[in-house]
């Protein structure tokens, strides 16, 4: 006959068991804790590296997966300027990438734009010229939304043909020079302004100091002639279909409907329409150059150091604005 266990071993084999199962239950629960923390760390570096290839532009790009006959699309969004979103390198650049598509059908520059540096439109006019003459079965047209005004506009008319909305806003072919006199308010409070320099007219429109009559005709001679060759490439491109009418180069603005009975637009209509009607490709794709993480930082640092540069030289630059 077997003897009895002991009442103490059978509870201390009872405690050892519930122990073990302790302890068991803490190290499942400490591996489950581990591989979750793993799979959140690796969700966490794959959503930073996804974020870092897109910010360099590494993923994200076109690639030969475009479809057939398309329209290609290129924006001209905002002020024109060499650091901003309608530069020309950014504009011209995806101009190029859509005609060079060997399946674009026509392009499309849709512009809402009220104006800019008259360099960097003139750099995109010239563009658009050089790629209608290297690749002339493919038809260029500008699409105005809101505003095509002044560099706007002198981009617009390289164009083959200008659409517009009948509430657009066109035309402005003018130049100005804007700035600020504070010579009565540095009187009025007792300021002495202390200009040295070398050169009588390096101190050339200093908003400090009272106007010379001499440099005032100067500017005004400058601007005059910007405004000229901004008359000749509008004659330039839109030829006969231009009205005769004086106002149309005074800087004024006309509604897109009002545009298009003076001939500084053809007729009504948007991007959809020109890619269905007149180019005959309703597919549409977006060409539109678009700045990667490095460089916006580079514009950046480089715009900071122009900024600098004016505003110790103390130049206004003319606009087509």
């Amino acid at each position: 006959m077997t003897d009895p266990i002991p009442a103490k071993t059978q509870d201390d084999n009872w405690e050892r068991r519930v122990l073990e199962k302790l302890a068991t239950a803490a190290l499942q629960e400490q591996k489950r804790a581990r591989r979750w923390g793993i799979f959140f760390k690796a969700l966490g570096f794959i959503y930073l590296f996804a974020l870092l290839f897109i910010g360099f532009g590494w993923i994200g790009k076109k690639d030969g997966a475009l479809p057939g006959k398309h329209t290609a699309l290129v924006e001209l969004n905002g002020v024109i300027g060499p650091d901003s979103e309608a530069s020309a390198d950014n504009v011209t650049s995806g101009l190029q990438e859509a005609f060079k598509d060997k399946r674009t059908e026509g392009v499309v520059l849709r512009i809402n734009s009220p104006g800019g540096s008259p360099v960097q439109a003139g750099y995109i006019n010239d563009e658009i010229r050089r790629l209608r003459e290297k690749y002339p079965s493919i038809p260029l047209y500008a699409v105005v939304e809101d505003v095509c005004a002044s560099g706007g506009y002198y981009v617009a008319v390289a164009a083959d043909k200008i659409y517009v909305d009948k509430a657009s806003i066109v035309g402005s072919i003018g130049v100005l020079m804007d700035g600020f006199g504070f010579v009565g308010t540095l009187e009025k409070l007792g300021i002495e302004r202390r200009l040295l320099a070398a050169g009588k007219d390096k101190g050339f429109l200093d908003p400090f100091s009272p106007v010379i009559p001499t440099q005032q005709v100067y500017a005004e001679n400058m601007l005059k002639e910007i405004h000229v060759q901004f008359i000749e490439v509008v004659k330039q491109g839109r030829g006969r279909r231009l009205k005769d009418n004086p106002d149309i180069f005074t800087g004024l603005v006309w509604t897109g409907q009002r545009s298009v009975e003076l001939g500084l637009a053809d007729a009504l209509g948007n991007v959809d329409y020109v890619a269905r009607e007149i180019i005959k490709a309703e597919q549409i794709v977006d060409y539109t150059a678009r700045e990667n993480l490095l460089d916006r930082l580079a514009n950046r640092i480089g715009a900071g150091a122009t900024k600098a540069l004016l505003r110790f030289s103390r130049v206004s630059i003319p606009a087509l604005q």
